[in-house]
């Protein structure tokens, strides 16, 4: 029996295959039209937010023309939005040893990441336990992390147990173990770990699961909400350290943590300038008002940089979970 050839009589036409290379038809988007009532809720919104975001960065203006302005014309005149007598004397003054605050940018961003990464997983860990019904000791391990944020021992006996008993003094992991956790982000985290189903665990087991790889494959994924934002907390903590720095570290290391660096800058130039002032000795102005101001666009600078790139990240964690509608 022989096939009947395209275009035979009784032949059925078999549709021609597309080309691949002609172009496609553009389609014109629909326009939804609105009605009044949704123009005025949206143009309400969107002044709001449009106020409230001025609002915002207007203080971040504020420090940043300030830190470019000339400390004698802002002694006279005070702070504006807008520079008064250009000057970069107050970041020449901070980036003056540059080894020193590339040193502290270092410690502080591995500190940051390191610190951040390790805290989550183990306040992960410990949050996914306390609320796990067939952990026995669950209520008194509970009882025990809450105490200990309404009674603290004091600064004298954790500074004696910090350098004496663990032997930490000048090592910056009595600043880098001090932060890794904290009972309020415990409590957290074991809140928002009531939302993992129990049944999902007790399906785990079934399936011959252990214990790790039921929370690293199983609960984990879901606290990606928890996780964004106990790791934010984390972050700021040791971004923003300072003091325990001023404790355990002092002059016995090299490289300090950025905040306290810039903390150690400006202390250093109030000194300056009050011992040429008690001296009566005429010197160039130190800029110590416009040196505050430098600091904080150096240390708030590269997170303001860094969020646009983890916004989506972040966002995307706290949406996880959310009811579409």
């Amino acid at each position: 029996m022989t096939a009947s050839a395209p275009g035979a009589v009784g032949a059925p036409d078999l549709p021609e295959a597309p080309d691949p290379t002609a172009p496609r038809p553009r389609t014109t988007p629909v326009k939804i039209k609105l009605d009044r009532g949704e123009i005025v809720l949206r143009t309400v919104s969107y002044v709001s937010v449009t106020v409230f975001t001025i609002f915002c960065a207007l203080p971040f203006l504020l420090i940043l023309s300030a830190s470019v302005s000339d400390e004698a014309v802002i002694m006279k005149e005070g702070f504006g939005l807008f520079p008064k007598g250009f000057s970069l004397e107050a970041y020449e003054f901070i980036f003056r040893y540059p080894r020193a605050i590339a040193g502290s940018y270092a410690v502080t961003i591995i500190m940051t990441v390191a610190g951040t990464a390790i805290g989550l997983f183990i306040i992960a860990m410990t949050g996914f336990a306390l609320q796990r019904r067939d952990f026995a000791y669950r209520n008194y391990i509970s009882f025990f992390i809450y105490f200990t944020t309404l009674f603290s021992a004091g600064l004298a006996p954790t500074y004696l147990w910090v350098t004496q008993v663990l032997g930490l003094k000048g090592s910056y992991l009595a600043v880098f173990l001090q932060l890794l956790m904290t009972p309020w982000l415990i409590i957290l985290m074991k809140n928002f770990a009531r939302s993992v189903p129990w049944e999902m665990v007790e399906s785990g087991k079934m399936d011959g699961a252990g214990d790790f790889r039921i929370f690293w494959q199983l609960a984990f994924p879901m606290l990606k909400p928890a996780l964004a934002t106990v790791g934010l907390f984390l972050a700021l903590g040791y971004w923003n350290e300072w003091y325990l720095s001023s404790l355990y570290l002092g002059s016995a290391v090299e490289f300090k943590p950025l905040q306290y660096y810039l903390y150690n800058v400006i202390n250093t130039a109030n000194a300056l300038k009050n011992s040429v002032a008690g001296a009566n000795v005429t010197v160039t102005q130190l800029p110590t008002n416009t040196l505050k101001m430098a600091s904080a666009v150096v240390a708030t600078g590269p997170i303001v940089l860094l969020y646009p790139f983890v916004q989506k990240y972040f966002v995307s964690g706290l949406t996880v979970g959310a009811v579409k509608g």
